[in-house]
C-alpha cells in the first residue's frame, strides 16, 4: 500500500495510491487505514513530503561499503544525528545550493516512518511500530561538515532533506537494492543487506535514547559512492519495491 500526502482543494490530505488514482483518506493514516469516498487523479495534485515529522534521525556510516570508501572503522554501535524538520521537501521539489557552499553531496537512503509513540521498545517489536518505508536523500555540505566538526549545520539547511514520493506499507527492508544516479549516471549501487546495524536494531536503539512519534523518520545510511551536485544536476534515489525520488539542484 502506497500512501501519499498531497496538496488539493486548498488542504493538506492523506490517500492510498492505486496505479494513478488517489483514494483520499478520512484522516491521518497513523491509527487506522478509513476511506472517504472521494478519489483524485495523481495528476492532480501537488505532492507534499510524505510526513511532517516532530524530527528527523539519520544512522552515519551504517553500510560497510561506504565505512570502507570513508577509510573508517565499521562503528560499535550506531552513529545517530538528526536533520532540522524544516529541512524537508517533496519528490519534484528543489534542492537549493548555499551561497558559500563549496561541496554539496548526494546520500542515497532507505528511511522509515514511525507509526506510534515508541519508547524503550525491544528489537521484536520494532515493526510493529513502524507505518512503512521511503526514500530519503541525506543532502550534505561536505565542506562545512568537515569544518565544524559536527553535522547539524552541514546537514540541516531548508531542500537538504529530499523525501518520498510516498510511504510504502508493504516492504520488507532486507537486502533491497539501493541507487542513486546524478544527470542519469549511476553513482551509487548497492544493497541493504551490507547494512551494519539492521532496521529493527536501529529503531530500538534510537527509541531507548528519544521518544518517537508518529511521523518521526529514521533513515538508515548511505552506501558507497557518494559525491558531489552542481546547480543544475538531477539526482534520483530509488529503491528497490519502492520507487524513485527525483529533485534537481538549483
Amino acid at each position: 500500500m502506497r500512501i501519499l500526502r498531497f496538496y488539493y482543494k486548498r488542504n493538506v490530505c492523506w490517500g492510498i495510491l492505486n496505479d494513478d488514482l488517489i483514494s483520499i483518506l478520512s484522516d491521518e493514516p497513523f491509527n487506522t487505514i478509513t476511506l472517504s469516498h472521494e478519489k483524485v487523479a495523481f495528476s492532480k495534485v501537488k505532492i507534499l513530503p510524505p510526513v511532517h515529522p516532530s524530527k528527523i534521525i539519520l544512522a552515519g556510516l551504517n553500510y560497510r561499503g561506504h565505512a570502507r570508501e570513508m577509510k573508517m572503522a565499521y562503528p560499535q554501535e550506531p552513529l545517530i544525528f538528526l536533520k532540522a524538520p524544516t529541512s524537508i521537501i517533496a519528490d519534484g521539489d528543489d534542492i537549493i545550493y548555499p551561497s558559500g557552499v563549496k561541496r554539496l553531496d548526494y546520500e542515497a537512503e532507505l528511511a522509515l516512518v514511525i507509526k506510534k509513540k515508541a519508547r524503550n521498545i525491544s528489537t521484536a517489536r520494532v515493526q510493529d511500530y513502524i507505518l512503512g518505508y521511503t526514500c530519503l536523500n541525506d543532502v550534505t555540505a561536505r565542506d562545512l561538515q568537515k569544518k565544524d566538526g559536527q553535522w547539524a549545520r552541514a546537514k540541516s539547511f531548508d531542500t537538504f532533506c529530499p523525501v518520498g514520493p510516498w510511504i510504502e506499507t508493504a516492504l520488507n527492508p532486507l537486502n533491497l537494492r539501493i541507487k542513486c544516479r546524478l544527470n542519469n549516471r549511476l553513482r551509487q549501487d548497492s544493497h541493504t543487506g551490507d547494512f551494519i546495524f539492521s532496521v529493527n536494531y536501529l529503531v530500538s536503539y534510537i527509541s531507548k535514547v528519544m521518544t518517537l512519534l508518529p511521523g518521526d523518520i529514521i533513515s538508515t545510511g548511505t552506501p558507497a559512492g557518494i559525491g558531489s551536485m552542481r546547480p543544475g544536476d538531477k539526482v534520483e534515489v530509488e529503491i528497490e519495491g519502492l520507487g524513485k525520488l527525483v529533485n534537481f539542484v538549483k
